[in-house]
């Protein structure tokens, strides 16, 4: 078997709990998670979502890593709002965006 066949079988599909939906909500669940546009480019981590919206930052420390995984993340003048329209799919630790 070609060594590239082999690479191909071993491909796994990432697990979407969002896929392509008109109705994707962001919610506190996808706090830590990586947002990544289009491209597949790492642009940043959502720190919170509230009302749906997230906030993400482009160059997080491990300090903020922590707490968006704990869930107490906080948005500041450091952070962008991305909302739920702009979102392509979302998985189990990645959110991906449209553009």
């Amino acid at each position: 078997m070609p060594v590239f066949a082999r690479i191909i079988d071993r491909h796994v599909e990432p697990q979407f709990t969002h896929a392509m939906d008109d109705d994707i909500t962001l919610t506190d669940e996808d706090e830590g998670k990586d947002v990544k546009n289009a491209s597949g480019e790492n642009i940043g981590k959502i720190v919170e979502v509230e009302h749906g919206t997230a906030h993400i930052d482009p160059d997080p420390g491990i300090t903020d890593d922590i707490l968006s995984t704990l869930g107490w993340g906080d948005s500041d003048e450091d952070t962008y709002e991305l909302d739920s329209d702009q979102v392509e799919s979302v998985t189990d630790d990645e959110v991906h965006l449209e553009r």
